[in-house]
């Protein structure tokens, strides 16, 4: 398996963003946190035992309680979840999710998808860790995320050293996501993306967010040569001509996927076989029958 992330530079990124927390600086993983609660908050169902898997702070998990859709749950992160009792968390990597087959009712997700280098598996392990009936909720940053600062540093780059690196992650579309679910098992899938554009003074502001948040690059191909000031400075000089509203403020988007899936059950609603219908199409729509041509 290719490693497109460095997970340990990961960890040495989150533990440093934790160390030196900034008031306002985790405001995507509460935008999210809130939003996956409003998803789980129309399900007519109580989770006893539920699971946070690799969401770094717990917010998704607390907004879910507060509903009373869920019990107390367990974490499993790849670094101490700040807050939370030890003897709740268990430590690994975003390619693990070491739990008992049929052992949990609800795994939650909140931002962490887009980190794994095995996706498909990762999606796997929460199928299997899900009791029969069991859901699954995930968010996940999709293809647009961050596509300003792509462009724009890419477009510095190659004008003033000639060629370009990737400096921004890349990221899977909502049809990726959608196959993938099926791929992994679930049952009555479902994915939407929520586009969330966050706008600041200049990009050195939105740089400073990412790092506050650990969401620098950690792609294990980074170049490991560190780009040069003039290079930062024409990147914000794009970055403003081309991406900057009437006022001067810049645009920053976050294309967030939501994912749902039920571990398959007995008792859920299936689709219909083909040819069962006892009512045809065009009639319940009141269109007049058309003939093909032979």
């Amino acid at each position: 398996m290719d490693r497109i992330f460095d997970h340990e530079l990961l960890r040495q990124r989150r533990l440093r963003a934790l160390a030196a927390f900034e008031p306002g600086s985790d405001f995507l993983v509460r935008r999210v946190a809130e939003d996956m609660a409003d998803r789980l908050a129309v399900v007519e169902r109580h989770f006893d035992h539920p699971v946070l898997v690799h969401g770094g702070l717990p917010h998704a998990a607390q907004q879910m309680q507060a509903i009373g859709k869920t019990a107390e749950f367990r974490y499993i992160d790849l670094c101490e979840v700040p807050g939370v009792d030890v003897e709740r968390q268990v430590l690994t990597e975003p390619d693990h999710v070491p739990l008992q087959p049929a052992s949990v009712d609800l795994v939650v997700s909140p931002l962490a998808l887009h980190l794994t280098n095995d996706t498909p598996g990762v999606l796997v392990q929460m199928r299997r860790a899900l009791k029969p009936d069991g859901l699954l909720l995930a968010a996940t940053l999709g293809a647009g995320t961050l596509g300003e600062l792509r462009e724009s540093l890419l477009a510095a780059e190659s004008e003033l050293i000639g060629g370009a690196n990737a400096r921004v992650h890349p990221f899977a579309d909502i049809r990726d996501y959608g196959g993938l679910l099926q791929r992994a098992g679930f049952a009555l899938p479902v994915v939407d993306i929520d586009e969330i554009v966050v706008r600041y003074a200049d990009m050195f502001a939105l740089l400073r967010d990412l790092r506050a948040m650990g969401m620098t690059s950690i792609l294990s191909g980074r170049s490991r040569k560190p780009l040069g000031k003039n290079v930062f400075l024409r990147a914000a000089q794009i970055y403003a001509e081309r991406f900057s509203d009437a006022d001067g403020r810049i645009r920053a988007s976050f294309s967030v996927i939501h994912l749902s899936g039920w571990a398959p059950h007995e008792n859920q609603q299936k689709p219909l076989k083909p040819g069962s219908a006892k009512t045809r199409l065009a009639d319940a729509l009141k269109t007049p029958e058309r003939k093909l041509p032979r």
